[in-house]
């Protein structure tokens, strides 16, 4: 039998009763430093050294009057960086306009190569912009070889932003819009099923919006096999990468993609708004110019992005930030948000009326994981089970719409997340199903 609203508020009521959490590690008051990884450790090995990430932790600001489990909204800044970003917000209020219309843009350039250099691409191939949402629209909105009575498609766990831009194309491009829905619970072979089925009953379908790690679960997708599929059938995939990189080991070549987008402030530690957009060498004609820009010519991809006089300090932050994200390693990384997220699934994958989003196999996942109480699908069920997670146990995590089955809650840690962090979440999830068959 599913708890009741009252049954699940009692529940983590009781949670009160349970030690506070221990302050998160506040920064060193010394000059912010990039951890070193010691040699010839695998980073399986290092994912389970609380030592190692302690020191890793302490170059995070964070607050001690909770516990951050909702880190895929915004990766805050390691404190390097944020040192650096103050330093470029000084820097730009002292040269103004003149920064801009100088030195900047050649920066910017130097910032397009660091960035392409990371995923595997070229310089000419990427475009900044203020965030992966921005990047995914201007990709769907530039999207040109759609003709009247076409269709495009896109899954109930892609990003709802994304989503918008794609049901705007029925006005735009007089085209339909399918929906699919990713299976629950998933497989890597139910996934590609379902990506081949929908493909197969839609053959009028000419654009694919496709999520390699969404936002909701954190369920990853074989996004190389998909592309490959839709490619076969004549249907060009743009892919949602904002949460991946950066939290996952890959470069663009692993995805297969001509068309993608990506965020900088969220894995990659960049301050707010900062991501790029991606199109492979040959594919830049299919992407119309953003508001027809003549700032650049038309085969440059700087054309596809159009902002206006935008903040420049974060961008001109990026190096920093690829520096410390180079420094830990994208596999140690990788392993660690694994590990984290392994700790306290494992603990309560079993519990009764708890339900995991994502799978246990490690292609499947990074940090993020969404759980379901059995019975409680709504999204103001699970609003009330973040709150109180929040308002009993100082544990801040996010409720979650849009998958079919229904509502969840969203738990991602952090490289500054330690293993009783994430204890302390799998207890509170043990009491709550306690008091529900007691």
């Amino acid at each position: 039998m599913a708890p009741s609203r009252r049954e699940m508020v009692a529940g983590l009521g009781a949670l009160a009763a349970f030690p506070a959490p221990n302050p998160s590690p506040a920064a060193d008051p010394t000059p912010a430093t990039v951890p070193v990884v010691p040699a010839g450790v695998s980073p399986d090995r290092l994912a389970r050294d609380e030592g190692f990430w302690r020191t890793v932790a302490r170059q995070y600001r964070v607050s001690p009057a909770f516990t951050n489990l909702e880190n895929g909204y915004y990766g805050i800044m390691p404190e390097p960086v944020r040192h650096a970003y103050h330093r470029n917000v000084d820097h730009l209020n002292e040269r103004n306009s003149h920064l801009l219309r100088t030195t900047y843009k050649a920066q910017a350039d130097q910032i397009r190569e660091r960035v392409a250099a990371v995923l595997g691409a070229s310089r000419e191939e990427i475009a900044l912009t203020r965030g992966g949402t921005e990047a995914l629209q201007n990709l769907i909105a530039g999207y040109n070889r759609l003709r009247p009575g076409d269709a495009v498609m896109y899954a109930d766990l892609d990003y709802h932003s994304a989503q918008y831009a794609m049901n705007w194309l029925r006005e735009r491009r007089g085209v339909r819009v399918e929906k699919i829905t990713v299976p629950e619970p998933a497989t890597r072979q139910a996934v590609l099923d379902a990506y081949a089925r929908a493909l197969r009953d839609h053959p009028e379908v000419r654009l694919l919006l496709l999520s390699h790690m969404n936002n909701r679960t954190g369920l990853v997708v074989p996004v190389r096999q998909i592309v490959t599929m839709a490619r076969d059938r004549g249907v060009d995939v743009i892919v949602d990468a904002a949460h991946s990189w950066g939290q996952l080991d890959f470069t663009i070549d692993d995805l297969g993609a001509d068309f993608a987008g990506f965020s900088l402030h969220k894995w990659m530690g960049v301050p707010l708004g900062t991501g790029f957009l991606y199109i492979r060498r040959g594919r830049l004609a299919h992407i119309d110019p953003a508001f027809a820009d003549e700032t650049h010519p038309a085969d440059d991809i700087r054309s596809r992005v159009h902002s206006g006089t935008h903040n420049v300090a974060p961008f001109l932050t990026v190096p920093t930030a690829l520096d410390f994200h180079h420094a830990l390693g994208a596999p140690a990384k990788q392993a660690r948000l694994r590990h984290l997220r392994d700790r306290w699934v494992h603990q309560v994958r079993d519990l009764p009326g708890l339900q995991i989003l994502t799978p246990d196999d490690p292609a499947m996942y990074g940090a993020i994981t969404a759980f379901r109480l059995a019975g409680h699908t709504s999204e103001a069920d699970n609003v009330t089970i973040a709150e109180r997670l929040f308002d009993r146990y100082k544990i801040f995590t996010v409720h979650k719409a849009g998958p079919a089955r229904g509502a969840c809650v969203r738990v991602t840690p952090a490289l500054f997340t330690s293993a009783d962090d994430v204890d302390r979440l799998a207890a509170a999830l043990r009491d709550l199903t306690r008091s529900r068959t007691s």
